[in-house]
């Protein structure tokens, strides 16, 4: 799914390259709904040789679902994601 950079939290985790994690996303401007379900979301920014690849998005129907516990544990494995992408994939998504 494409979002405008600066759109909802996923664009907005793009485009101030942090993590977000919103507790109700109902109360999150602008907030775009992948699923209605989704009442609480963390997002992830990829970034890959200094270049800003795009987010990884979670979603869950629990409001206020995600910890800093979780957050610590899922850039954990967003760092260790991002070390198996190269620049092949890089160029080819360019």
């Amino acid at each position: 799914m494409h979002i405008k950079n600066g759109s909802g939290v996923c664009g907005t985790a793009f485009k101030e390259n942090k993590v977000l994690r919103v507790e109700n996303v109902h109360e999150f401007p602008g907030h775009i709904a992948c699923d209605s379900a989704s009442n609480s979301e963390i997002v992830l920014p990829l970034m890959v040789d200094n270049q800003l690849l795009g987010v990884l998005d979670i979603d869950s129907p629990i409001l206020n679902r995600f910890s800093e516990d979780d957050e610590a544990t899922l850039i954990k494995f967003r760092d260790a994601l991002v070390k198996h992408i190269d620049s092949s994939v890089l160029s080819a998504l360019n």
